[in-house]
């Protein structure tokens, strides 16, 4: 069976004369297992066999998952993780069409994902996403690492532990005007690239993003007419003594300092509105110098976009992956509006969901909603539990993956071993802790590894599992929609999403329209039950709305409708 593979990798030995980076709870990374993967939409066609693809869910799960047909296939990885910034990331989320004062309610700022981490946390999740990360390049793969001040040093470290300081290959610098001015210290005016191959025989085609040469006043370069009238500069070669002529019009390769791309600024059309996007000016230099025609391109902090929506337009194959369903959203929107808007045919692309975790949309809000939902009394301090319920210390695991004993480290290093020891001496019969583990799945076994591992203490431990043990559990209102079909015609004439009203504070009566709260609509005329392929997605512009009313095709059969609203939270229903 498909759950019961498991992959291993070799660690790589320590080399004598070379540092290596220790934090608290380092583990090593040498396994993993497969995890399915369910297809629930396709977009467009296959090119020579090949679809791109979109995966909903942690990617590490994800990973895992491709490890069994893409392990020592991808050609170039690009990500832009976290840079434990200490920020909370946020998208405004504004009510189409109506006009906005200071004390107006419709607009408010959704948080996207934090980034604020514990110094060992942090660098365990990026250990761990790195290993994976190799066993999925190919020989000749490259991975670019964006950072920035917080981290890039021990993101470095942990690059040369994985990969070998021998496949360093640059650390460029993207300079940037805006942003980061500082009173008390020179401004913040860029951000690191970090590039390591797999091996020596890495792919690297710099003539691709060539850069126009810039004539300088007070350059050593003189630039010199040819006989027909071309612009040039020559640079000798220090070692060979040959002279190398290079034309202004022709451009150079780039050298590791980047300052021709800007980041993007509000008014920049192709801005998204999701946090930390990144231009494509970027990622068309990355992708086209460091990976060959035809290649794969991976993201698995996809974001908002940028390297698949890149990687489709340059004609390379992409997979791409998060965790936040807005990311899922926002990169659905952008690849559609690509191939709507291309003169030519491009690769279709399917979107799968990992271990089917789709019941927290938004893996930020996970802990608060249980706590809610469950009564549990939030420790807003604590450093072992996340709170209590009727005498029982809670613990909330991941909730975007089942809980697996490697899950366990972070709770047994901080458990409050001295309280333990005094409880005991003072009742050796007694029960010390009652511990009630929260988990969205978890191994068979969770339970009593955590018992035989703590057996010195009488513990009582309670396994709680979201998905098997609290189905009934109501944690966010659905939407309202009444759809109709009339004179051949689906007809869309209320939909209110209840979870997006609560948080604008607006009741349905006092909606003008609304398509006002819609981000888009698909629709499958020919739905088989299981995967969506929609020939209508009505994707409205910033300031226009989505029709609400659509003609039934003669061929149509099950109808399916996907409305997603501008929080990313879809309804999806038959007709």
């Amino acid at each position: 069976m498909d759950g019961q593979i498991s992959f291993t990798f070799e660690q790589r030995q320590p080399i004598k004369g070379y540092p290596e980076l220790h934090w608290t709870g380092k583990r090593p990374y040498t396994s993993t297992q497969y995890y399915p993967a369910q297809l629930k939409e396709s977009y467009g066609e296959p090119k020579d066999g090949w679809m791109n693809k979109i995966f909903w869910g942690d990617n590490l799960q994800v990973m895992s998952h491709m490890l069994k047909d893409y392990r020592g296939k991808i050609d170039l990885v690009y990500i832009d993780p976290p840079f434990d910034s200490r920020v909370d990331y946020k998208k405004k989320i504004e009510v189409k069409g109506i006009g906005r004062t200071e004390t107006d309610t419709s607009t408010f700022e959704e948080k996207q994902y934090g980034d604020i981490w514990t110094n060992d946390e942090y660098l365990q999740f990026m250990y761990e996403r790195l290993v994976l990360i190799k066993e999925l390049l190919s020989d000749s793969g490259n991975i670019y690492v964006h950072c920035d001040y917080h981290r890039n040093y021990y993101i470095r470290m942990i690059l040369d532990e994985v990969f070998g300081a021998n496949n360093f290959k640059n650390e460029i610098l993207w300079c940037y005007s805006i942003g980061g001015k500082g009173n008390r210290f020179f401004g913040r005016k860029h951000d690191m690239l970090l590039w390591y191959s797999k091996g020596d025989d890495y792919y690297f085609d710099g003539k691709s993003p060539l850069v126009v040469i810039k004539r300088k006043a007070n350059s050593h370069m003189k630039t010199m007419i040819d006989d027909d009238g071309r612009e040039y500069q020559e640079k000798r070669d220090k070692k060979s003594g040959k002279v190398y002529r290079y034309y202004v019009d022709e451009g150079k390769i780039p050298e590791d300092y980047w300052i021709d791309i800007e980041q993007l600024n509000r008014e920049d059309a192709e801005r998204s509105g999701y946090p930390t996007q990144k231009p494509e000016a970027l990622l068309q230099r990355i992708i086209a110098s460091s990976c060959p025609e035809n290649g794969i391109v991976f993201d698995c902090f996809m974001g908002s976009g940028t390297t698949p929506n890149v990687a489709l337009k340059l004609g390379r194959k992409f997979i791409g992956a998060d965790i936040n369903l807005c990311s899922i959203q926002t990169t659905t929107k952008r690849l559609l509006n690509t191939i709507s808007a291309s003169e030519s045919k491009l690769t279709g692309f399917c979107l799968y969901n990992v271990n089917n975790y789709d019941f927290f949309r938004n893996p930020v809000e996970a802990k608060e909603l249980i706590i809610d939902a469950l009564g549990i009394q939030k420790f807003d301090s604590s450093t072992v539990y996340d709170g209590e319920l009727d005498g029982w210390m809670v613990k909330i695991m991941p909730t975007n993956r089942i809980a697996t004993k490697a899950d366990l480290e972070e709770l047994k290093a901080n458990l409050p071993y001295h309280t333990f020891e005094k409880r005991k001496e003072e009742n050796p019969n007694g029960v010390v802790e009652k511990i009630k583990i929260i988990c969205m799945g978890h191994e068979a076994d969770l339970k009593a590894a955590l018992e035989q591992e703590l057996s010195s203490y009488n513990l009582e431990i309670e396994i709680v599992d979201i998905l098997r043990d609290k189905k009934d559990l109501q944690f966010k209102r659905e939407a309202d929609a009444n759809i109709v079909k009339e004179n051949d015609q689906i007809i869309i004439k209320e939909f209110y999403p209840m979870n997006l009203l609560q948080k604008l504070s607006m009741q349905k009566e006092s909606v003008e329209d609304w398509r006002q709260l819609v981000e888009s609509i698909y629709i499958d005329w020919n739905y088989d039950g299981q995967t969506m392929r929609p020939t209508i997605c009505d994707i409205p512009a910033k300031d226009e709305l989505v029709s609400g009313i659509y003609k039934i095709p003669a061929s149509a059969g099950k109808i399916k409708i996907k409305i997603t609203d501008l929080l990313s939270e879809s309804l999806e229903l038959e007709v």
